[in-house]
């Protein structure tokens, strides 16, 4: 007798919605390092762009605004948004407590797969930094970041990076553009602690987690400083 065949490991295949769709959209753009923290962004041409409505455009422009990717600046319109100083510090401490405890569990694990893995992370943003492409460095660095955090095998250290995890795209994206000398110097940022984990030494690990955290925050910091003109309405518009 015929039946259905059934194949374990498939998976229903998502569908998004419009608005979701262009919400990726703009959210890469943002993070694509292509254009500069406090550009104005005008409603009636990205929907054009797009070619979506206005009323989905602006539901997408909200729902990014919650994740701190853009600000609506009162008469002014929409920004992306431009991290302050005390915004530079407040991730990055953050960001530098959640990663330094995830590469302690991390470099703490046993399994051989674990390690794998996190040397293909490496490796693909060794990969992006040769190619010299902005927007793949900025993916594979996040990418890299993430997969460190994951392989803590700590569910409510993932789930709380998570939260968070759009803003520290943003100062990646923000410090890899503007902040880094090139591709070098991102590798370069990245290997007291890939040396780290490659030793199984979660206390190294730890501590370069929280240092490269804390020294990507203050290159950051000093170079907002030195163009304090970078904010809301004062990046180059979108047309």
């Amino acid at each position: 007798m015929g039946g259905e065949t059934t194949i374990s490991g498939l998976k229903p295949v998502a569908r998004q919605s419009t608005e979701a769709m262009v919400t990726e959209h703009l959210r890469d753009f943002i993070l694509s390092g292509e254009i500069a923290p406090g550009a104005r962004l005008t409603e009636i041409a990205l929907a054009e762009q797009l070619g979506v409505a206005r009323s989905t455009l602006r539901m997408s422009l909200h729902r990014l605004a919650g994740e701190g990717m853009v600000t609506l600046v009162p008469y002014t319109g929409w920004h992306v948004a431009a991290l302050t100083a005390e915004d530079i510090w407040e991730i990055w401490t953050l960001r530098g407590s959640l990663e330094s405890l995830a590469s302690r569990l991390a470099a703490a694990r046993p399994d051989p797969e674990v390690h794998h893995r996190l040397e293909t992370f490496f490796t693909a943003l060794e990969t992006a930094c040769a190619r010299g492409s902005l927007r793949e460095m900025i993916e594979a660095d996040v990418a890299l970041h993430r997969g460190i955090v994951e392989a803590a095998g700590h569910r409510r250290l993932a789930a709380q990076y998570r939260v968070v995890e759009a803003q520290v795209r943003l100062f990646v994206s923000t410090s890899n553009s503007f902040v880094a000398t090139g591709p070098d110097d991102i590798i370069a940022q990245h290997a007291p602690l890939i040396a780290a984990l490659r030793a199984r030494a979660p206390e190294e690990a730890a501590r370069a987690a929280w240092e490269h955290d804390e020294t990507e925050g203050r290159r950051l910091t000093a170079w907002l400083a030195a163009h304090p003109g970078t904010g809301p309405g004062t990046g180059p518009g979108t047309p």
